[in-house]
C-alpha cells in the first residue's frame, strides 16, 4: 500500500477532520524519526497515518486496533505494519520492541497535546510554538485532560528521547504540515 491508497482509505473510514489531522500529525512525526535513525520515511509514515483508521467505527479498546487489522489485511497492508499499529496499544499484548514502534507510541498522543496548545496560542498556530509553551501547559491537569501526560513521558522514555526534545522535534514535524493541520494561524 503506498500513501495515496492508505490517505484514500483513511478518508473513506474516517469521517472527522480532526482526527484526519491527527494521524497526518503522527504520520509527520513518524517521518522526522525514520529519518533521524536512518530509516524507511515510507514505512514509518504509511504506519503513522494508518495507525487510527479504525477509531470511529471501532472505538473502544475491546475493538480497537485490532478490529480494524481485518481490514487492513484485506487492503493489503503488510503484516509487519498491521503488527506495528497493533503495538500502540498497551490492550493488544503486542510488544513494542522496534525502534518504529516505540515511535509510534510516542508520536501518538503528544500531537494531541501540541495540537491543543497551538489552538490556544494568540497566533494559533505551530510556526511559532516552543516545547517551553507546552511545559507550560503540561503542568496545567485540567489542559487538554483527554491527554495522558504519564503515557507521553514512558512513551519518550521507551523511545530513548528526552521528553521535551521530543516535544520539539514533533513540533518541528508538524510545521512542515501547518497548512493541512489548519495551524497556520495568523501567521504570515
Amino acid at each position: 500500500m503506498n500513501r495515496d491508497e492508505a490517505l484514500a482509505l483513511v478518508r473513506e473510514f474516517v469521517k472527522s477532520e480532526n482526527l484526519v489531522r491527527h494521524m497526518l500529525s503522527v504520520e509527520t512525526a513518524m517521518r522526522f524519526y525514520a529519518e533521524k535513525y536512518g530509516e524507511d520515511a515510507e514505512l514509518w509514515g504509511l504506519l503513522g497515518l494508518l495507525h487510527d483508521f479504525d477509531w470511529e467505527i471501532h472505538p473502544t479498546l475491546d475493538e480497537h486496533p485490532q478490529a480494524g487489522s481485518a481490514t487492513l489485511r484485506e487492503r493489503g497492508v503488510s503484516e509487519e505494519v498491521i503488527q506495528d499499529i497493533l503495538s500502540h496499544a498497551d490492550h493488544t499484548g503486542v510488544p513494542r520492541d522496534t525502534v518504529r514502534r516505540k515511535a509510534l507510541a510516542a508520536c501518538d498522543e503528544v500531537t494531541g497535546l501540541i495540537t491543543a496548545v497551538a489552538l490556544v496560542r494568540p497566533s494559533r498556530s505551530l510556526y511559532d510554538l516552543e516545547a517551553s509553551s507546552v511545559k507550560k501547559k503540561w503542568k496545567d491537569k485540567a489542559f487538554a485532560a483527554g491527554t495522558d501526560r504519564s503515557e507521553m513521558e514512558h512513551a519518550a522514555k521507551e523511545l530513548g528521547v528526552d521528553l521535551w526534545e521530543h516535544v520539539g522535534n514533533v513540533i518541528t514535524a508538524m510545521r512542515s504540515i501547518a497548512p493541512e493541520l489548519g495551524l497556520v494561524g495568523n501567521i504570515q
